[in-house]
């Protein structure tokens, strides 16, 4: 992979992938070019399966945004970014401008379905190595061909668990009278995975009979995190009971659901409360288990998306609750546009965030102003993400995959090289840096063995 070279004023020998995690000496210094050699951990992605699965494969999200209302684009997901042409170049060996017209997007497709038939069962962990990623967590809904470990590692989608109800009153914006039946059938597919024909009439069996079942299985099935789109279906304001889920408040849950499981409208008030306590019993199983809870926390697709209410800050009740101790939380795209209050969270000893989206959507030397803040204030609690994803038939997750990892690394290399320059860190210091965020932080994280 290509990347401007960026100094940081003395450059590490050449190392090999198995050498490059090796702390470097006192009189080195990553390059560009060195951070580009280090294979990466990307915490956030949505790998498509394989040919011919490929061709059919839904299952990259529960909520696609291909069929939401359409909002104003960023510059990077346009069919004219400049940049798109460097990835079909080094993925597909293909010299196209941009935009494509009819010709120049036949001869992407030729250029594509060549190196797929080339590459078969094995292209997904192909698009991997042209990124030089080692790990690619698969937030997908359900793993398959040529997704699968050691270098996919799954991490599946839990909303759905969220809103047993009739979501009506939830359903407010276009976009989300498509989202929640896509949430139904989500719900249904967990329930048919544990035997049950319909929602269990009390709370405690829906507990215990769906919820409890589903984390278990997701654990057994190798999931190291679940996923909470949780911001494009309402608010990240999950109330908080002081001191603690009481009694009360547990009783009042379960009449709300016992209520309105077999029909009638919920009102808003008392579902938001129903929603908060499933989500806060969610995030205790899974942190029992040992599963982190990744949040997408930026300004997401569609022209309904509220901005307002994916602020991070709504969250810091909960990171607070010391109930949560051993609950990680990983906020998902670093926030943005709330950078700042994403990266004054990372205060809290179980809150993490990465990079993803942000990777593809934000210039390097823009990134790398915050980037830098992160590192300055928590280097060990920064991780390197991608969010590949198909966006478009010009923008496949291949290319947004190289894409994020270039521009991740440049914007790396750029927060280093002002650190190092200001003598804010010692050569030695910037190379451990660079290990921390393209991998070492997400294995400690995920406590991953024999890493």
């Amino acid at each position: 992979m290509r990347l401007i070279a960026v100094s940081l004023l003395c450059a590490l020998a050449a190392a090999s992938p198995a050498q490059s995690s090796s702390v470097a000496t006192q009189s080195s210094s990553p390059s560009a070019q060195d951070i580009n050699a280090i294979p990466a951990f990307d915490n956030h992605a949505h790998p498509m399966l394989s040919p011919p699965d490929d061709a059919t494969d839904r299952n990259f999200d529960a909520l696609p945004v291909d069929s939401m209302a359409p909002q104003t684009d960023p510059a990077a997901y346009r069919p004219d970014n400049p940049q798109l042409a460097d990835a079909w170049r080094a993925l597909f060996h293909v010299d196209l401008s941009t935009p494509l017209d009819a010709t120049g997007r036949a001869k992407l497709a030729t250029a594509r379905a060549a190196v797929k038939a080339r590459e078969g069962a094995h292209y997904s962990a192909w698009v991997l190595d042209q990124a030089n990623i080692a790990t690619m967590v698969a937030n997908r809904v359900v793993m398959g061909n040529g997704v699968q470990p050691p270098r996919f590692l799954w991490v599946p989608y839990d909303d759905a668990l969220l809103f047993p109800l009739d979501n009506t009153t939830a359903a407010d914006t276009p976009d989300r009278v498509q989202f929640f039946p896509l949430e139904d059938k989500l719900r249904a597919r967990y329930l048919a995975d544990v035997h049950l024909a319909a929602l269990p009439a009390t709370l405690d069996g829906y507990l215990n009979r769906l919820v409890y079942p589903t984390l278990r299985s997701q654990h057994a099935g190798g999931a190291i995190a679940i996923k909470f789109e949780l911001a494009y279906l309402r608010s990240l304001n999950i109330s908080d009971p002081s001191p603690a889920d009481t009694p009360a408040d547990a009783a009042r849950a379960a009449d709300i659901y016992a209520r309105y499981v077999h029909g009638g409208v919920p009102t808003p008030a008392d579902y938001k409360l129903l929603q908060d306590f499933l989500f806060r019993t969610i995030a205790l199983e899974a942190g029992r288990l040992g599963m982190a809870v990744h949040l997408h926390d930026l300004a997401g697709a569609g022209r309904y998306f509220s901005i307002t209410g994916v602020n991070p800050l709504n969250l810091e009740p909960l990171f607070n609750d010391p109930r949560f101790a051993h609950t990680n939380f990983v906020l998902l795209h670093g926030g943005w546009p709330f950078v700042h209050e994403a990266g004054a969270l990372l205060q809290k000893p179980n809150v993490y965030l990465d990079i993803s989206q942000q990777a593809i959507m934000i210039p390097a030397r823009t990134l790398a102003t915050w980037l830098r803040e992160w590192l300055e204030l928590y280097p060990d609690k920064v991780l390197f993400g991608t969010d590949g994803y198909p966006y478009s038939d010009t923008i496949g997750w291949e290319e947004a995959t190289w894409l994020g990892s270039r521009n991740a690394r440049k914007a790396l290399a750029i927060a280093l090289n002002g650190m190092q320059q200001d003598g804010e860190i010692s050569p030695a210091r910037a190379a451990e840096l660079a290990h921390m965020v393209l991998h070492r932080n997400a294995e400690t994280l995920y406590k991953l063995p024999g890493r």
